[in-house]
C-alpha cells in the first residue's frame, strides 16, 4: 500500500483556473480533484500510443532540368523569370 506523500506544487495560472472549475463542478475538495486529475493525466501520458498512419506521396516525372546547374542562383533566377542568361 502506498503512503500519502505531502508536497508543494506551484500551478500555472491556467491550471489553477481549471482546478477551481473542477472543484466547483464536482463539489469536491482540492486534494481529491488534484489526485484524480493527476491519476488520469499520468495514465494517459504513460499509455502506449497507437501507431501513426503511414503517409506516402506519389512520385512524378518532372522532366529534365531546364538550367545547367542549380548551383548558379543567378542563372536559375534568370531562367525562372524568362530572361536570357549569357
Amino acid at each position: 500500500m502506498f503512503r500519502c506523500v505531502r508536497t508543494t506544487l506551484t500551478l500555472d495560472d491556467d491550471v489553477a483556473v481549471l482546478l477551481a472549475r473542477a472543484r466547483k463542478a464536482r463539489k469536491a475538495p482540492q486534494k481529491a480533484v488534484v489526485n484524480e486529475g493527476l491519476r488520469l493525466g499520468l495514465q494517459q501520458m504513460l499509455a502506449p500510443q497507437p501507431p501513426r498512419e503511414r503517409f506516402a506521396t506519389t512520385a512524378v516525372e518532372l522532366g529534365r532540368c531546364l538550367v545547367g546547374s542549380l548551383d548558379d542562383v543567378a542563372e536559375v533566377l534568370a531562367v525562372a523569370e524568362g530572361e536570357n542568361f549569357p
